[in-house]
């Protein structure tokens, strides 16, 4: 029986006697058959590949609901809420927000794992609405994502601005808005005030003044009210729960107008960086301030130099000084609110604490920075509290070391300062509230209200 080439060659296509007919007839058989045999080859590779690869389930969690996902099941206290699934599914656990997926995680091992062995793999970010047009598409240290241009910024950062000596330089702006801060409180001794209030109030002018220091002109009070407001306000959009940012479908619409309340905030904020700038540009002819070089002052002197590997564009620059307001403001506050309720809740531990104080500073003295390294019981509350109630416990902007280390350097003075200074109750036998809320930072539901009591040995050097 024929085959299939002999018909091909004696059908008048090609001519059976012809050498040349015969090859070409050969070649194509031996193609044909070895194109057939790398097919079938890979796609048994293909095919084992895909099988070896299928992705991993996904963590256990609980049962959701269609589109809305654990939405509706989520408890005002989030944290709890949290935990509990965790003892039923195991210290990996998936939650949907709508179409957003969280994996959280509850065992240290683990946490340690992915934040330190593998920090570059999860070393992106998710922005919301507020931060992209806060940091012009994420600029900034908090919101840029992992590469070349985010380690550039990091180690601009921790060798120029968060070095031990500019961090030094800016001691005297540290010291004199917290000794300002003592003589606000000993003005209303023996009465009930908002300490939350004069927490954040002192961490974001303790900052302010790191920032800019004395550049600004006489209308500096008015106008940092001004900003206080804008950026308080601000910081409310960047935790306000988004429907499009759990639902990217609805980006487009603004339903709750986030994008253009933040527009509007952010506008007034850039242009006061702006006018503030100005005023630093037009004082640098002038004497430099050598003792107390602020951090404006060092990021203007980055942008100037020229080299690319080192300098700053303004927006970065912009970016930069509102990740510093926020990261110190908000992390100070935050953790300086907890910390000041869990010692008014077991005075045993409060009791360590002053008598630590009393000890290495005397009745004599203020809290200067050079005593904080010896005050060793007050720095494991701190590391306490950040344990117990951490400032951002879903780590949803991802807040690097380098943006808290300003925070760190006014914390432990500001607390070490209020324990030394004064005594503190709680009005009307009232018990300290612990209920948390979690929107971008973990902060406490109702502010902390606590009446000073002057101490007379302290008094010359408190008051």
């Amino acid at each position: 029986m024929s085959n299939f080439y002999d018909k091909v060659a004696g059908g008048g296509w090609l001519r059976p006697h012809d050498g040349l007919a015969s090859f070409t007839i050969t070649k194509v058989a031996v193609t044909l058959m070895m194109a057939t045999l790398v097919i079938i080859y890979f796609s048994l590779l293909v095919k084992r590949f895909i099988i070896k690869t299928k992705p991993s389930p996904p963590p256990p969690g609980p049962i959701g609901l269609p589109i809305l996902g654990h939405l509706l099941f989520i408890k005002p206290d989030f944290l709890q809420y949290v935990t509990k699934q965790s003892q039923i599914h195991g210290p990996i656990i998936k939650l949907q927000l709508g179409r957003k997926v969280y994996i959280i995680i509850s065992s240290p091992s683990i946490a340690k794992q992915i934040l330190k062995d593998h920090d570059a793999i999860f070393a992106n970010r998710d922005i919301p609405v507020a931060a992209i047009k806060g940091t012009f598409g994420g600029l900034d240290i908090v919101w840029r994502s992992n590469g070349s241009e985010l380690y550039k910024l990091r180690k601009l950062v921790v060798s120029e601005i968060m070095s031990n000596k500019s961090l030094d330089a800016c001691y005297e702006f540290r010291r004199r808005k917290i000794q300002h801060m003592v003589k606000n409180i000993h003005g209303k001794i023996g009465s009930p005030i908002n300490l939350s209030e004069q927490i954040f109030l002192t961490a974001f002018n303790v900052t302010i003044n790191m920032l800019w220091g004395g550049s600004l002109n006489g209308e500096e009070s008015k106008l940092r009210l001004e900003f206080k407001d804008q950026f308080k306000e601000f910081v409310k959009l960047m935790v306000e729960p988004i429907i499009s940012y759990m639902f990217p479908m609805l980006r487009p619409f603004d339903l709750q107008g986030i994008e253009s309340k933040a527009k509007k905030h952010i506008s007034w904020l850039y242009g006061f960086f702006k006018s503030v700038i100005e005023q630093r540009r037009k004082l640098g002819e002038g004497p430099k301030m050598a003792d107390s070089k602020d951090f404006l002052q060092q990021l203007l002197e980055l942008k100037q130099t020229g080299d690319v590997k080192t300098s700053l564009s303004m927006k970065e620059i912009d970016a930069m000084l509102l990740n510093i307001v926020t990261g110190a403001t908000d992390i100070t506050f935050t953790t300086m609110e907890w910390a000041m309720t869990e010692l008014l809740r077991r005075p045993d531990k409060l009791q360590r604490v002053v008598e630590e104080l009393d000890a290495i500073i005397g009745d004599q003295n203020i809290v200067e920075e050079f005593h904080l390294p010896r005050l060793l019981y007050l720095e494991a509350v701190v590391k306490e509290t950040l344990r117990i109630h951490p400032p951002t416990p879903l780590l949803m902007p991802h807040m690097p070391s380098e943006t808290t280390v300003v925070a760190e350097k006014i914390m432990m003075l500001m607390l070490a300062t209020l324990l030394h200074c004064f005594e503190w109750k709680l009005p009307n036998g009232r018990k300290p509230d612990v209920k948390e809320r979690l929107h971008l930072l973990l902060s406490k539901v109702e502010s902390l209200v606590v009446m000073p009591i002057a101490l007379s040995s302290k008094w010359r050097h408190c008051g």
